[in-house]
């Protein structure tokens, strides 16, 4: 990933902008910070026409959009832009029944079949992740794990409260 070393744009500091919403349950909450920790720690995300290695990105969810404000590291407004998030409706739909299964089963189902839900929600998380990336182009330019932590991200601030 980039260090911002050789001319690109790397994340040092990520906002969730939660809307004053209450805390979402335990399990969103322990990947909400994943999410960010591992962001923070490895990414890739080149706004399109970035100048500053070290950029700063807060996040919402408002209105059924997906809201990405970019500054640079002192927290200089760079961009603003605004996503729907209808592409990514159905996705986030069935990741979220398909994660409260998961988690009603742990510990009721044998590991083989809890294994089975598993790979159905990381195929929703990667489809999830491609349609992002997708919506992205030409704006911010992200490779496959920031996308995923990204649409984490979007799940942990739509479901809070």
């Amino acid at each position: 990933m980039s260090d911002g070393q050789d001319g690109g744009c790397r994340l040092v500091a990520i906002e969730l902008d939660d809307g004053g919403a209450p805390p979402g349950r335990d399990f969103i909450e322990a990947e909400r910070l994943a999410a960010v920790n591992d962001l923070i720690a490895d990414n890739a995300f080149h706004p399109t026409g970035c100048k500053s290695p070290r950029i700063r990105l807060r996040l919402a969810v408002r209105d059924n959009r997906i809201i990405l404000d970019i500054a640079d590291a002192e927290a200089a407004p760079l961009i603003r832009h605004i996503l729907s998030l209808s592409p990514l409706r159905r996705v986030l739909r069935d990741y979220r029944q398909i994660r409260d299964s998961y988690n009603v089963a742990v510990g009721a189902i044998s590991p083989r079949e809890l294994e089975t839900i598993d790979m159905g929600r990381r195929g929703l998380h990667d489809e999830g992740a491609e349609i992002l990336r997708e919506r992205l182009k030409g704006k911010v330019d992200v490779d496959f794990q920031t996308a995923r932590r990204l649409f984490t991200l979007i799940c942990a601030l739509r479901w809070r409260g």
